[in-house]
This record gives C-alpha cells, sequence and structure tokens, in this order.
C-alpha cells in the first residue's frame, strides 16, 4: 500500500485558509464598489445642486436663500470627504485582504507541489515494482535505477 502524503492535513487546511481569503476579498472587494457608487452618487448630486444654485442665483435669491444654498452645498462637500475617505480606507482593506489570498495561495501551491512530487513517488515507486515482478517472471535479472 502507497504511504499517504504526510503533509494532506497542512495542505487541507491551506485550502480551507485560501477559500476564506477569496470569500473575504470578495466581500471587501463589493464593500469598495459600494463606497465607490456611493462617493459617485454623492458628486452627481453636488453638481446637480449646484446647477440648481447657479440657475436661482441667476434669478436672483434673498440672503436667507443664498446661505441656506452655500450652507448645503458646504454639508455635501463634507459628506463628499467623508465618502472619499471611506472608499481610500475600502481600497487599503481590499489591497490587504488581495495580499492575504496571494499569500495563502502561494502556500496552497507549494503544499500541492509537494503532494504532486510524492504521487510521483509513489507511482514511480510502483512501477519499478511492477517491473521487478515482470522481470522475476520472465527470468531476467530486474533493472534497478
Amino acid at each position: 500500500m502507497a504511504e499517504p502524503f504526510r503533509l494532506q492535513t497542512i495542505l487541507d487546511l491551506s485550502q480551507n485558509r485560501m477559500d476564506d481569503a477569496a470569500r473575504a476579498l470578495a466581500a471587501l472587494l463589493a464593500s469598495e464598489q459600494d463606497h465607490a457608487r456611493k462617493l459617485l452618487l454623492l458628486e452627481d448630486y453636488r453638481t446637480e445642486y449646484q446647477g440648481q444654485f447657479m440657475s436661482a442665483a441667476r434669478g436672483g435669491l434673498t440672503p436667507g436663500q443664498w446661505s441656506n444654498y452655500r450652507a448645503f452645498l458646504a454639508r455635501i462637500d463634507d459628506a463628499i470627504r467623508h465618502q472619499e475617505h471611506q472608499v481610500a480606507q475600502s481600497r487599503d482593506r481590499s489591497q490587504a485582504g488581495q495580499r492575504e489570498w496571494l499569500d495563502t495561495r502561494t502556500r496552497v501551491k507549494a503544499f500541492e507541489t509537494l503532494s504532486e512530487r510524492h504521487q510521483a513517488s509513489i507511482a514511480k515507486n510502483e512501477a519499478r515494482a511492477e517491473q521487478r515482478v515482470a522481470d522475476d517472471r520472465s527470468g531476467r535479472p530486474a533493472n534497478d535505477d
């Protein structure tokens, strides 16, 4: 019977961690896209409101209306700055998640390579054993490499 791959448990755990990292990365990327969408909506809203302000200003505004428009634009600008910060943080988390996934994938690939070498070694040993049996049956001396 062939010797089992001694690091199979570690390979399995590494694959599970890679799968977990992939799911986490997908969630981080979705969050990043959500933050970016919200930023675009705020920027579009600001552009639209700025247009309304300019249109109203051309028609004449009272000092109170002027102040209200300016104050609201300032609040929108604050919200945009906050959302830009959220997008940047989300992008950083996504990049960290991608690095984590790449690190786990690299470990999995290393263990898979070891497993493949192990399987190849077993196959080679089995082929040698079968050749010895065949050589013994035919009466020829075995060919050891």
